[in-house]
């Protein structure tokens, strides 16, 4: 029962924060006009769910994680064939790549790379398992009550919705992409990019001060305290909570810094847990009652937010490093670099995954730590 407690807790917990933390992204991103085509709770895989506003909301079966599909992030430069190809697919409605090349006069790879970089705008629906061979489709466009309406003030074409795979007349190739190309991420300016990237961090630390305000102001914690040992019932003023809420903020950015630091490195990460930990704190702050437990959710919001401004693709501080250097440099990653820096941020976390991850079962299961 107690496994399938902490199991629960950490479920929650996780889930209720990166949540949060896709709902930054999602929600600049919608701000300044970039198509999302996927917002789910839980990792990449088969999902359930619903289509709204150009979006599918939705579930997976691991719930541990959670992302938002923002629409341009590729890195590289673009294919210099995606106006004549998402023209030539949208003229089609159904099309394999064989045919793109031939609509467009170019090679069977130029179309590919050409129609798996629409998909990832979400201008083209990438192939099904049941298609036989390669094929794409125009996705599905319903024109929104108010450009309607718009248009039939106006007096002018009232636009028409189409079916996924619809074939539908294109009249100006170069209009038709640019409206694709300003809804793309890598259309933005840097500001409205940068924006983007840090947008999840800064929910999670806005949810963290809401949380600790709610709890100290409203509620009450017991507390104990360091020095003697004593714990106590604690409520403060909202100012102060706020202040505490920001200075717990500077505490773990402090910390965080200290894995760069060769004289703390080792301390730092025996003081971090992984998810296991968690799980473990979990339940156990779950059991102490609301309080303990929206505190604790507010603690790790914190990590969560500060940990993914480290300075490593492809969390959100190394991404921003990225679009950083593209604008001093005048020069843009390419796919290859991007992906490689990608490969050693990813080993360097598994090998603290997996430091982690022992010392928290010699903490919790064996009581060795």
């Amino acid at each position: 029962m107690d496994i399938l407690l902490m199991i629960l807790a950490a479920t929650i917990v996780l889930g209720v924060l990166v949540f949060i933390h896709e709902g930054g992204h999602f929600l600049a991103s919608k701000a300044f006009g970039v198509r999302v085509t996927e917002f789910m709770l839980g990792l990449p895989g088969p999902n359930i769910g619903f289509t709204a506003g150009g979006t599918k909301f939705g579930i997976t079966p691991l719930l541990l994680g959670g992302y938002a599909r923002v629409c341009g992030m590729e890195p590289g430069e673009m294919s210099p064939h995606l106006r004549e190809v998402l023209a030539a697919l949208y003229r089609r409605g159904t099309a394999n790549m064989e045919d793109i090349a031939v609509d467009c006069g170019i090679d069977v790879e130029a179309a590919y790379e050409a129609l798996e970089e629409l998909v990832e705008w979400g201008s083209a629906i990438a192939p099904l398992k049941s298609d036989r061979f390669n094929t794409y489709r125009a996705p599905e466009f319903r024109p929104s009550k108010r450009s309607v309406r718009k248009a039939q003030q106006e007096g002018g074409l009232v636009p028409v919705a189409y079916a996924q795979g619809q074939a539908r007349p294109v009249a100006d190739p170069e209009e038709l992409f640019q409206s694709e190309y300003r809804q793309q991420y890598r259309s933005l300016p840097f500001w409205k990019r940068s924006v983007i990237l840090v947008a999840g961090v800064a929910v999670n630390l806005l949810f963290a001060v809401v949380t600790f305000v709610v709890v100290f102001t409203f509620i009450g914690a017991d507390v104990q305290y360091v020095d003697t040992g004593e714990i106590a019932h604690v409520t403060l003023a909202p100012l102060d909570a706020v202040i505490y809420g920001f200075s717990y903020i500077g505490a773990v950015v402090e910390a965080v810094v200290g894995l760069f630091n060769p004289a703390t490195t080792v301390q730092v990460i025996e003081g971090s847990s992984s998810i296991v930990g968690i799980a473990v704190m979990s339940g156990s702050a779950f059991q102490a009652g609301a309080s303990q437990f929206l505190l604790f959710m507010a603690m790790i919001s914190t990590s969560l937010g500060v940990m993914n401004l480290l300075p490593i693709p492809p969390l959100d501080g190394g991404r921003f490093v990225v679009e950083v250097f593209q604008k001093l440099s005048k020069r843009t990653v390419s796919l290859r670099a991007m992906n490689a820096l990608s490969l050693v941020g990813m080993a360097l976390f598994l090998c603290l995954f997996v430091v982690m991850v022992n010392q928290d079962v010699q903490r919790f299961v064996f009581g060795n730590w």
